[in-house]
C-alpha cells in the first residue's frame, strides 16, 4: 500500500506559520525603531529649544535686575520734581488768590479755577473788549485798569442774549421749545452780521429797530425748511411771545395799519425802542 502524497506535512505548515509570524515581528520592530528615532530627534530638538529659552530667560532676568536697580533713583528724582512742582503750584495759587482779592482780573488760561482759594470759593468769568476771557471776584473792578474794559459777564445778559450766543447743538440741548430757539436765532441775526439772513429793519424817531410779522414768517420758513405757510404763521405768534418773555419785556409789539394793492391790512411789528436798555448795547444807537 503506497503513501498518500496529497496530505500536507504538519511540520512544514507549522514552520511556515512561524516564519510568517517572525517576518511580521521584524516589520513591527522596524516600525517601532523608526518611530523611536523620530521621537529621539524631536526630543533633542525640544531640549535644544528649551536650553535656548533658559538662556534667554537668564538674560532677561539679568536685564530686569539692572532696570530695577536703575529705577529707584529715577523714581526718587520724579518724586522730588513732583513735590517741587506742587509746591510751586501752591505758591502761584496763593499769589493769584491774593491778587484776585485785591480786585485783579487774571487771564482765564492762567487760572486753575478749582484750585484757587478765595472768599466764598466763587470766581466770575468775564470777557473784555480785547477778546480775552478773565477771572475776577464777583463784581470786582480791575484796580490797574490795564486789561481793557469789561464787555459783559454771562450772568449780565438777558436770557435772549444768552441763548443767542449758543451754537445749534447747545441751543437744542438748552431748550426744546422751537419758538424759543427761533427767538434766539432772530436776535442773533440782528446783532451778528455774520449770520447774513437778517429780517430786522432800521427804525426812525423813537424806534431803534423792528421786524414785521410778515418778514418774520418768511424768515421762519427759510430757517425751518418744509413747514407750511399756516404753521409758519402760528410760529410767528409763538416766537413773538418768546421774544417778549426772553427779553424780559425789553421789546414791544405794536400793530400798524397799511395799504397794499388798494387793500388795507393791519400787521404786527416787534419793536426795539430807542430808549430801552439792552445789556452791552448803547441806548440811542444800534452799536453793540
Amino acid at each position: 500500500m503506497s503513501a498518500n502524497t496529497d496530505c500536507p506535512d504538519p511540520n512544514a505548515q507549522t514552520l511556515q506559520t512561524l516564519v510568517d509570524e517572525l517576518e511580521r515581528l521584524r516589520d513591527r520592530v522596524t516600525t517601532l525603531e523608526n518611530e523611536l528615532t523620530r521621537k529621539d530627534d524631536r526630543i533633542g530638538h525640544l531640549e535644544a529649544e528649551l536650553e535656548e529659552a533658559h538662556t534667554e530667560n537668564k538674560a532677561l532676568e539679568a536685564r530686569l535686575e539692572d532696570l530695577e536697580e536703575s529705577q529707584s533713583p529715577i523714581e526718587a528724582r520724579l518724586d522730588a520734581h513732583e513735590k517741587k512742582l506742587n509746591a510751586n503750584k501752591d505758591r502761584v495759587g496763593e499769589l493769584q488768590a491774593r491778587e484776585l482779592e485785591k480786585g485783579a482780573h487774571l487771564l482765564e488760561e492762567h487760572i486753575d479755577n478749582g484750585e484757587i482759594d478765595v472768599v466764598d470759593g466763587r470766581l466770575e468769568r468775564i470777557q473784555k473788549d480785547d477778546g480775552e476771557s478773565y477771572f475776577r471776584l464777583p463784581e470786582s473792578d480791575d484796580p490797574l485798569e490795564c486789561d481793557g474794559n469789561v464787555s459783559l459777564s454771562y450772568g449780565d445778559l438777558l436770557p435772549l442774549q444768552q441763548l443767542a450766543k449758543m451754537d445749534e447743538d447747545m441751543l437744542r440741548a438748552t431748550t426744546s421749545a422751537l419758538p424759543s430757539r427761533l427767538a434766539a436765532k432772530l436776535w442773533k441775526a440782528r446783532t451778528d452780521p455774520a449770520v447774513g439772513d437778517n429780517p430786522w429793519r432800521k427804525g426812525s424817531t423813537s424806534v431803534r429797530e423792528y421786524v414785521t410779522a410778515g418778514d418774520m414768517k418768511h424768515w421762519i420758513r427759510r430757517q425751518e425748511k418744509g413747514i407750511s405757510d399756516d404753521y409758519a404763521k402760528k410760529l410767528v405768534s409763538r416766537t413773538i411771545d418768546a421774544l417778549l418773555d426772553l427779553s424780559k419785556s425789553r421789546l414791544a409789539v405794536k400793530k400798524r395799519t397799511q395799504r397794499k394793492n388798494g387793500l388795507e391790512y393791519t400787521e404786527r411789528r416787534v419793536l426795539l425802542m430807542d430808549d430801552v436798555d439792552i445789556p452791552g448795547e448803547m441806548a440811542g444807537s444800534g452799536d453793540t
